[in-house]
């Protein structure tokens, strides 16, 4: 009989018990494998034998029928009654957890350089919501683009900001403001001042600006601090559901914690 301790160590993954040393450290040696990862993402759409992977992947029967073997051993995809392999319920869950790992390993340099970890840690773990993003580098680019976004907002726009909107943006923004369009903006503590605000118009200030944050109904920007601590305009932008979703719930977090 398996004493305690043995049982707190072991995990059970597509059936069968792995022990402690075959617990993520073999995930991440499965998916280090171009070929094996390659296979899940087809297994992920369709049901396959091995003669279609070998085929989709360019790689003998023989080599096919190993990486299955491997796969299937660390219970990230199962063999159906008909010969068909699919993504296991594990393994679909390994590949959503990974988009994580797999976006800040694309944008290293990145986030080598920038203070993620500043965030609150649920948004940190959610960042693979922002991977279907695009980085933008270059500082008047991104700022065009946040330009953009909030001229072309029907709704709303929701801003995170250590300075004033752009001149050229006012006369915009107040016609939109006078249309009806509500605007939140965080801002500096500093910054915050007793003039008297149209009903759709909110400001609160926060005691440190941790990013910068652009929002509409459909589109947003979003740029972080470097590790040293000044704001970078290089950021992300888009308009993919899950980014504007993340950014978001990040906007209305901070918000409440305005004064």
């Amino acid at each position: 009989m398996l004493t305690c301790k043995h049982q707190c160590e072991e995990a059970i993954i597509g059936g069968t018990t792995v022990g402690k040393d075959e617990g993520i450290a073999k995930i991440f040696f499965e998916l280090a494998s171009e070929n094996r990862l390659g296979i899940m993402n087809e297994l992920q759409t369709s049901q396959l034998k091995t003669q279609e992977i070998a085929r989709k992947q360019d790689v003998t029967p023989t080599e096919a029928v190993r990486q299955l073997q491997r796969l299937s051993d660390a219970g990230l995809i199962q063999r159906q009654s008909d010969s068909t392999y699919v993504t296991s319920q594990f393994g679909k869950l390994v590949l959503q957890l990974s988009s994580s790992i797999d976006f800040i390993s694309r944008h290293r340099k990145y986030f080598s350089t920038h203070d993620i970890l500043r965030l609150p840690i649920q948004f940190i773990n959610r960042i693979g919501e922002i991977s279907q993003a695009n980085l933008f580098i270059d500082t008047i680019e991104i700022l065009n683009i946040g330009q953009r976004i909030m001229i072309e907002a029907k709704e709303y726009a929701w801003g995170i900001a250590e300075g004033h909107i752009p001149e050229l943006m006012g006369p915009i923004m107040n016609e939109k403001i006078q249309e009806g369009f509500h605007v939140k903006m965080l801002v500096p503590e500093s910054m915050l001042t007793s003039d008297e605000l149209p009903p759709n118009v909110e400001i609160r200030g926060l005691h440190e600006m941790p990013l910068s944050i652009v929002l509409t109904e459909s589109a947003a920007v979003v740029t972080f601090r470097f590790i040293e601590g000044q704001l970078d305009y290089a950021g992300f932008s888009g308009t993919d559901p899950l980014f504007l979703r993340w950014a978001r719930d990040l906007f209305l977090y901070y918000w409440e914690e305005g004064m």
